[in-house]
Formats: structure tokens, C-alpha cells, sequence
């Protein structure tokens, strides 16, 4: 594991809201209910709302009550905000960032989480539909949610974004080069952006690992069952996601 994730918990211990994206299914998904079962407040967007409900139901279940309340934890979960929203529309992250900051105020971490993947082929056998998917979730979706979030934490100079990068973001694979292609170009513009963030923030790419999500059978197949599930490795993930700091400032960064 990275040294930053070997840091003292301190730098995590104290409770943050936390703007995830793609919360549906997958590391999203197992992220949102660690940090809630850690005592975060989670704000999640995806495009489907049936998971949406069903995460609800999850998050009420994983969140701690709080000590003085005599509230059950269906109730003291309602701190967390769930948004049916579409990343790759400019619009609707506009208005996320406007439901987000009236209810919940200004995200301390913002996890670009949400992705998408070609099906195995050779370049020239991938769609322009699904080249344009890939691209458009993994780089605009990004750059949509950068577009409305560091405004937001500019004036007090304060805030973590944290780009889903991946392996395949420092190498090439065969088969997968729209998903490779995305990914260099996540690491790319985390390195940018960290030039022009104001000190005080940070943005850093982080490659999470090899796990078995529906994108990894998507590549691998059945081989994917031999990976780490996506709820072990939210443990580790949230230790190091908390206690990432401004001295990690355009790193490429592996859980």
C-alpha cells in the first residue's frame, strides 16, 4: 500500500461530507458505505435511481446513530443525500453542485469516481457510441464536476479531489485502448489542475487497485472472482482517501 495510507488515522478521525460519483454499484457503492458506517456524511450521485433507493436503504443500516440521539438509524442517516444525476451532462452537474451546496454545504472530498469501459475489441471494432461513452464519462464527467466543485472551494481554500485513475492509466492493454486512453488522460488533467488549484487544496489521480467489479469481468471474465471483493478494499481505500493532504498535491497515487 501507498505510504499515505500508512499515515495515523488522526488525519481522518474527524467527520467529513463527502461528494462521491457513480454510487450505484461497484467501488462508488462500497466507498459510500464505509464512510458511512465510519460516521462520514456521504453525498452520492448516479444515473440510476433504483440503486439509489436501494443504497438509501444501505446507508440507514451502515450509519452509526448518534450518541445523544434516540433516533434509529433509518432517521440519522438522512444527513447522507443521494442525487439522480448524469455526469456527463454539464447541466446536471450544474445543478447537483446547487442541490449539493444548499443542503449539504461544501463537499471536503470530492471522489470522481464514476467510469465506464469499452467491451474487449481492437480499435478499430469499438463504435464511435462506445468510444464516445468512455470518453465522455471518464474525461468530460470529470472535468463537468471540476467545472462546479472547485469554485466552490476556492474561497476557503480548502478541499481533496480524488480522480479515479487506473493501472491502465500508466500503461497500455490490448483490447481496452478507449478505457487506457481515458484513464492517461485522468492522470493528465490531475496534474494540470493541480497547478491552478490555490495551496490549500489538492487533486491527485489514484489508481485503486485490481477488484472484482462488473468492469473487471467486463476485461477478465470469470478470472475476475480471483480479485479482492470491492468491500475489502473500501477499508483500505477510505484510510487513505482521509487522510490524503495538500502535500499530495498532483500525485499518482495507488491504493
Amino acid at each position: 500500500m501507498n505510504a499515505v495510507a500508512s499515515r495515523a488515522v488522526g488525519g481522518g478521525a474527524s467527520p467529513r461530507t463527502i461528494l462521491i460519483t457513480g454510487v450505484g454499484r461497484g467501488l462508488g457503492r462500497a466507498l459510500a458505505l464505509e464512510l458511512a458506517k465510519q460516521g462520514h456524511t456521504v453525498v452520492g450521485c448516479s444515473r440510476t435511481q433504483d440503486k439509489l433507493d436501494s443504497l438509501k436503504l444501505e446507508l440507514a443500516a451502515a450509519t452509526p446513530a448518534s450518541p445523544s440521539s434516540t433516533e434509529p438509524n433509518s432517521l440519522s442517516s438522512n444527513k447522507h443525500l443521494l442525487i439522480n444525476a448524469d455526469i456527463t451532462s454539464n447541466n446536471s452537474i450544474e445543478e447537483l453542485a446547487h442541490v449539493v451546496m444548499e443542503k449539504n454545504g461544501i463537499p471536503d472530498i470530492v471522489v470522481n469516481n464514476a467510469g465506464a469501459i469499452n467491451k474487449n475489441n481492437r480499435i478499430w471494432e469499438v463504435t464511435e457510441e462506445e468510444f464516445d461513452t468512455v470518453i465522455s464519462t471518464n474525461v468530460k464527467g470529470i472535468a463537468n464536476v471540476l467545472r462546479h466543485f472547485i469554485p466552490l472551494m476556492l474561497p476557503k481554500k480548502q478541499g481533496i479531489i480524488v480522480n479515479m485513475s487506473s493501472g491502465w492509466g500508466r500503461s497500455g492493454a490490448a483490447l481496452v485502448a478507449p478505457y487506457c486512453a481515458s484513464k492517461w488522460a485522468v492522470e493528465g488533467l490531475t496534474r494540470s489542475v493541480a497547478k491552478e488549484l490555490p495551496e490549500g487544496m489538492a487533486i491527485v489521480a489514484l489508481n485503486p487497485g485490481v477488484i472484482n467489479t462488473d468492469m473487471l469481468v467486463s476485461c477478465f471474465g470469470n478470472s475476475a472472482e480471483l480479485y479482492q471483493t470491492p468491500e475489502s478494499w473500501a477499508s483500505k481505500a477510505a484510510t487513505m482517501i482521509l487522510n490524503l493532504t495538500v502535500a499530495d498535491n498532483g500525485a499518482s497515487l495507488t491504493v
